[in-house]
């Protein structure tokens, strides 16, 4: 049987447009019941039992018969010894990403990441402190495919930030352990490495257990339970995001080589069946050639199921009026991954106001994004592009401010706060304020 992928054609000017266009962005975010029970239920066993429900969630959905959590603990020694193996061109591969993953990052500290202050003319200081987390928690799937990717892009950020403790959590079903997973981690810095995964890694990480320390924020994706689980944590720790599944919007002017723009379309839809791809362009020309190179190149893909599955259920073509036009609607969309594959795509990135990464250029394929490029690949999924940000040095610092106000400056903001705390019927705030001034009045309201 031969595969095919039928993305759905659309076009602005067809009247039933919005209604089609809506159908086929929608995705319900919304976790099956019967996984939002079976979560709470192992969040509250390794509440309660720790490392022993840990070890026996591990054993049954990963296929293990590990006795001890130091048997599920991965060394610094192991971690070392997976990277020494690695054929050089991986190994070489591996550490050119990590350095660019540094390096950007390293910029994104130096930008927005220091603390500041200032004195004001009375000699009052108010400013900023900005401190690294203590420890973080990073997730990294291990069930239908390995990401050693993830553990760049979560890990050096942290690291760059200042975090004193990277744990990083990571299924490895059947025992596989995965080389390129565990020689990522050597290279990233991860502090900590244990070989457990699912919403039991999740609770270990979040409430602590005699092996696993609890952290202060959980970053990194996988699947719903893990997603669940993330949800019902957040608030005892804090979390990056709820991702969804992976998107592409592709804007074309027609100038791009079809074959690397449906390529392009591929590089999501393999994903999962879930990921949505999708084409925005004025030629319909061009997209009767996108679709034509999707036809010839999909039975060669190794994933070809999925990529069809994908295309055909979520993915579209989309015939505009005008490129003005395809940003417009780009934004509506808010992608997590947007490429201008056009002439002049400085032209067109003024226009473009929501999206998690924007790949400029036919050059700019998505993936060198996902690898090597240096911005990080966590980004905002179904639409939270629009409120959301890139994983970043800034998930993994927080802000205090500084005040410290002067005698001069107490005399004139002690009145101004006292005034709006008797308002607000807050005597003691107002009192307190009051009794810094030089001539302390009589407190309002007191018999």
């Amino acid at each position: 049987m031969t595969l095919t992928a039928v993305p759905v054609r659309l076009s602005t000017t067809d009247a039933s447009f919005e209604t089609d266009f809506k159908a086929r962005l929608h995705w319900s975010a919304d976790t099956d019941a019967a996984i939002e029970q079976r979560v709470a239920d192992i969040l509250a066993d390794v509440r309660q039992r720790g490392d022993a429900a840990v070890i026996e969630y591990t054993n049954r959905f990963d296929a293990l018969s590990a006795s001890s959590m130091q048997a599920l603990e991965l060394t610094q020694a192991e971690l070392k010894a997976a990277f020494e193996v690695l054929p050089a061109a991986q190994k070489s591969a591996l550490e050119a990403a990590a350095r660019r993953v540094r390096s950007y990052h390293e910029a994104q500290r130096k930008a927005s990441g220091e603390s500041w202050s200032y004195r004001d003319e009375d000699g009052t200081l108010l400013g900023q402190k900005v401190t690294p987390l203590d420890r973080v928690g990073i997730y990294v799937p291990g069930g239908k495919a390995a990401y050693p990717s993830s553990v760049l892009m979560n890990a050096i950020p942290a690291h760059v930030a200042g975090v004193g403790e990277i744990v990083m959590v990571v299924p490895t079903p059947r025992g596989e352990k995965n080389a390129l997973v565990l020689a990522a981690a050597y290279v990233a810095g991860v502090t900590r490495a244990f070989t457990i995964g699912g919403a039991q890694a999740v609770a270990a990480l979040a409430y602590g257990t005699a092996s696993v320390p609890k952290v202060d924020k959980i970053t990194g994706p996988g699947n719903a339970y893990v997603a669940s689980a993330k949800k019902r944590v957040f608030g005892t720790v804090g979390i990056d995001m709820i991702a969804g599944p992976s998107e592409i919007l592709v804007l074309a002017d027609g100038s791009t080589p079809a074959d690397w723009v449906a390529m392009d379309l591929f590089s999501q839809a393999e994903h999962d069946e879930l990921a949505q791809s999708i084409l925005l362009c004025p030629d319909a020309a061009y997209i009767a050639a996108v679709q034509a190179a999707i036809d010839r190149m999909l039975p060669a893909m190794p994933r070809a199921a999925i990529i069809a599955k994908s295309l055909t259920d979520r993915g579209a073509l989309i015939h505009t009026r005008s490129m003005e036009e395809a940003c417009a609607i780009s934004n509506r969309i808010a992608p997590e991954h947007l490429e201008v594959s056009s002439r002049d795509p400085h032209r067109w990135e003024p226009l473009l106001r929501h999206a998690g990464a924007i790949f400029l250029g036919a050059f700019t394929s998505e993936s060198l994004g996902d690898y090597c490029a240096g911005p990080n690949h966590v980004l905002p999924t179904s639409g939270t592009a629009r409120f959301s940000s890139p994983l970043g040095v800034y998930d993994f610092q927080k802000r205090s401010s500084l005040i410290e106000v002067s005698e001069a400056g107490a005399q004139t903001l002690g009145a101004i706060a006292a005034e709006l705390a008797y308002g607000e019927g807050l005597q003691a705030h107002a009192r307190a304020a009051e009794l810094r001034l030089a001539e302390v009045p009589p407190m309002r309201g007191a018999k």
